[in-house]
């Protein structure tokens, strides 16, 4: 079985569990310049799951939060919509799933900031490289995020 798991935005991430390669990948959202680039997403999950038909995504539940600009919320949604076409069209089972809901099975006994899910998946897979790019020195929250998403669809569906 494949697990997607997706924290939608353009510092969101996506990640993809094979259980029957035990393997995991993760990337941060491609973008191209400023805008996200749905093609190289498509593309970059297609060539993971090599026409397996094994698959459900679960992408996090967003919404608008107050004190958020009108222009940045259009954009966020935006993403997240674009997101949902890319599964949607690649005939991928699709999952909502509430940032408290995820974090609570899968960061029990955290804070469940941004730092917990980076500790959970350097802890739970040690080998997965959440540096968005070489030059990178942070570890990029989307896409820790994002295989705790899997991880929460994997546990969960």
């Amino acid at each position: 079985m494949n697990y997607i798991g997706i924290d939608p935005g353009k510092s969101g991430g996506i990640a993809i569990i094979d259980t029957e390669t035990n393997s995991t990948h993760v990337t941060p959202v491609i973008l191209s310049g400023k805008d996200i680039d749905a093609f190289a997403i498509s593309k970059w999950i297609i060539h993971i799951l090599k026409g397996r038909n094994n698959v459900v995504a679960c992408i996090e539940k967003v919404h608008a939060m107050p004190g958020q600009g009108v222009t940045s919320m259009f954009k966020f949604g935006f993403v997240t919509g674009v997101m949902h076409g890319i599964i949607r069209t690649l005939g991928i089972p699709l999952h909502l799933v509430t940032p408290q809901a995820w974090k609570k099975e899968i960061l029990a006994g955290t804070p469940k900031d941004k730092d917990a899910a980076i500790d959970y998946c350097r802890r739970v897979y040690p080998n997965v490289n959440l540096l968005a790019t070489p030059r990178s020195r942070k570890p990029h929250s989307g896409m820790a995020d994002a295989l705790c998403i899997a991880k929460y669809a994997q546990e969960t569906l």
